[in-house]
C-alpha cells in the first residue's frame, strides 16, 4: 500500500514538475494570441488606409484588408504554438495539419466555401461596393462583402445577408452596371385618338422632362390594341440609380397626364360592353330566321 501511494505521490510531482516547467511558455503563448488579435486589426487598418491611397478598386481594398487580417492571425498563431510546445517543429505542424485537413474541410466547409466566394467576387468583381443588385428575390445597395457573407440593404432600409457562395452561383442582375438605364412608361389612348400627332406630342414631353437623357434619344412606339384603349410605350433612358429612375418617372407621368388634358386627349378606362337579350324570344337552338308560319 505504501508502495502504491509514494508511485502516485511521485508522479504527482513529476507532473507539477513539468507543468511549472511549461507554465511560462504556456503564459507567453496566450501573451502571443493577445497581442496577434490587437496586429491584426492594427495590420487590417494599416491596409485599408494603403488600400485607399494606391487602389482604386473598394473591393480589392476591402480583399486586402481581409487578407492582412487573415495572415496576421496565422503568423500569431503558429508563433503561439511553436513557444507553447517547444518540441514542436514546422515539420510536425504541416503533418498535423494535412491528417486534420479532411476533418476540419467537412465540419467548416460553408465557411470555406463561403470564404473562397467571397475571395473570387472580391477579384472578378461582377459588382462593386455601392452597386444596386437584384440576387434572386432580393434588391437593394451592396454595402459590404464580408468573410463570409455579402451585405444588401433593400430599398425599404431592410438588411439582406446572403452567403457569398449564394450570390457566386446565382444570376446577380446589377443595375448600376453602366451610366445610364432605360425605362419603359406604358400609355394607352382613347381609340379616337389621332395617333401621329399624339407620337409627336408624347416625344415632345418626355425630351422636356427633367433627367432624361438625350443620349440614346427617346423612344415612342405603338405596341397593341388593347380591350379599351390603343397602347404606346414610351422608352427613354436615365441615370441608373433606383431613386432617379422613380423620380423622373413620376415627372413623366404629371407631365403627360397634363398635357393630354391640355390637348383634349382621353386616357380610357377600360370598357367592356354588354349585350341583353330577351331569352324567350332568342335561344341558341332556334334558327335565325323564322319557320313560313311565323311569316304569315
Amino acid at each position: 500500500m505504501s508502495q502504491l501511494l509514494e508511485t502516485i505521490y511521485e508522479s504527482l510531482r513529476e507532473l507539477v514538475a513539468s507543468s511549472i516547467i511549461i507554465l511560462p511558455a504556456i503564459i507567453t503563448a496566450l501573451i502571443i494570441i493577445m497581442l496577434t488579435r490587437f496586429f491584426a486589426q492594427f495590420a487590417q487598418e494599416v491596409a485599408t488606409k494603403v488600400g485607399k491611397k494606391t487602389i482604386h478598386s473598394k473591393s480589392l481594398q476591402l480583399l486586402l484588408a481581409k487578407t492582412s487580417y487573415v495572415a496576421a492571425w496565422v503568423v500569431g498563431s503558429l508563433m503561439a504554438a511553436v513557444i507553447a510546445f517547444p518540441g514542436l517543429q514546422l515539420g510536425d505542424i504541416i503533418a498535423t495539419l494535412g491528417l486534420s485537413s479532411v476533418a476540419i474541410g467537412f465540419a467548416f466547409q460553408d465557411i470555406f466555401k463561403n470564404f473562397l466566394a467571397g475571395i473570387l467576387l472580391l477579384l472578378q468583381e461582377p459588382f462593386r461596393i455601392s452597386d444596386q443588385v437584384i440576387i434572386g428575390d432580393y434588391e437593394g445597395t451592396v454595402e459590404h462583402i464580408d468573410i463570409r457573407t455579402t451585405q444588401i440593404r433593400t430599398y425599404t432600409g431592410e438588411q439582406v445577408l446572403l452567403p457569398n457562395s449564394t450570390v457566386f452561383t446565382s444570376a446577380v442582375q446589377v443595375r448600376t452596371a453602366f451610366s445610364s438605364r432605360r425605362t419603359d412608361l406604358g400609355v394607352g389612348v382613347d381609340y379616337n385618338t389621332p395617333l401621329p400627332e399624339t407620337s409627336e406630342l408624347l416625344q415632345q414631353i418626355i425630351s422636356d422632362v427633367d433627367g432624361v437623357l438625350d443620349n440614346p434619344p427617346p423612344e415612342i412606339d405603338l405596341v397593341s390594341f388593347g380591350d379599351s384603349s390603343i397602347d404606346f410605350v414610351v422608352r427613354y433612358w436615365t441615370l441608373p440609380q433606383q431613386e432617379e429612375v422613380q423620380r423622373i418617372q413620376t415627372k413623366a407621368i404629371v407631365a403627360i397626364k397634363k398635357a393630354f388634358d391640355q390637348a383634349n386627349i382621353s386616357i380610357p378606362y377600360p370598357i367592356r360592353t354588354l349585350y341583353y337579350y330577351d331569352q324567350q324570344k332568342f335561344n341558341d337552338y332556334f334558327p335565325i330566321s323564322g319557320t313560313e308560319e311565323d311569316k304569315s
